[in-house]
């Protein structure tokens, strides 16, 4: 296979496109999944506040603006081909770039401070993002972006569970997770799952999850069926659209895992609202 090479250039307006792109226009998957929730809720409240989550679509998408005013912070899940050399520029620049151009040049709401603790000065241009890069065979660049607003991120959980709690431990201690955060991730949710891996590992399966179209299932039936049992038990708690009541309260469940090691269980338990915002692309 031949060496290509790429622009530091084209990574940046690729990003900055996929920003501006899912913070003005959710994903079809999420409007679609709004729809039916809309069409099978029994609650008029409910119903009520789907049909407003829909009209804000559609408004944000028609004039241009953003989903919702937490415009998130940026999570990048990067495939980069071993094939793939980037000229003009590093790639980490690079990407940083688009992240900053969307959020100055799209009006995007600037949510980033630099020191989480102390100083917590904003950096006036939502970055750094966050960045997960994997090498792999080829020589293309496959990006999976999402932006996380932190209503809903501050509801999420993790637990280091052992073996002996089976599959029985995963499920009540995300059903625990999803009961404590109640209405505050602006239901109807999308529950992202990290199953495996380490304490790191089972936080960014998570995460990644929650990018994944929620029309789609796990490939191994045994999760895919686990998939489809939490859906069902999170709706029957009643919390419902804006934690008014009714049955949907999410839209989604998905579920990644990872192989971890003979004495753990790390399970991660990453909630988004129904401001689902993930974008893929490949260069």
């Amino acid at each position: 296979m031949e060496i290509r090479k790429i622009e530091a250039s084209v990574i940046t307006e690729t990003v900055k496109k996929l920003y501006m792109d899912m913070n003005y226009n959710i994903g079809s998957d999420i409007m679609c999944a709004l729809e039916n929730a809309r069409n099978n809720e029994s609650s008029d409240i409910g119903r009520s506040v789907l049909s407003q989550l829909i009209e804000n679509n559609h408004i944000a998408s028609d004039e241009q603006v953003p989903i919702c005013q937490d415009t998130g912070m940026a999570v990048l899940f990067i495939e980069y081909g071993d094939h793939v050399i980037i000229e003009g520029g590093s790639f980490e620049d690079a990407v940083q770039e688009g992240v900053r151009r969307a959020y100055i040049d799209g009006y995007l709401r600037k949510s980033v401070v630099d020191d989480p603790v102390f100083d917590r000065v904003n950096t006036k241009d939502n970055t750094p993002a966050i960045i997960y890069t994997t090498i792999v065979p080829g020589n293309k660049i496959n990006i999976l972006a999402g932006c996380k607003g932190f209503g809903s991120e501050n509801m999420s959980a993790i637990k280091m569970l052992t073996p002996s709690a089976g599959v029985d431990g995963v499920k009540n201690f995300i059903l625990d997770a999803v009961r404590y955060a109640g209405p505050n991730p602006c239901p109807p949710i999308v529950v992202g799952v990290g199953i495996g891996g380490t304490f790191e590992k089972a936080a960014m399966l998570a995460k990644k999850a929650t990018l994944r179209p929620i029309n789609t299932r796990n490939c191994d039936e045994r999760y895919a069926a686990l998939e489809d049992e939490l859906l069902c038990e999170i709706n029957k708690m009643g919390f419902g659209p804006a934690g008014l009541g009714g049955d949907n309260t999410a839209l989604g469940v998905n579920i990644e895992y990872f192989p971890t090691h003979i004495a753990g269980m790390p399970v991660a338990v990453n909630i988004c609202c129904h401001a689902a915002r993930h974008k893929e692309t490949e260069i």
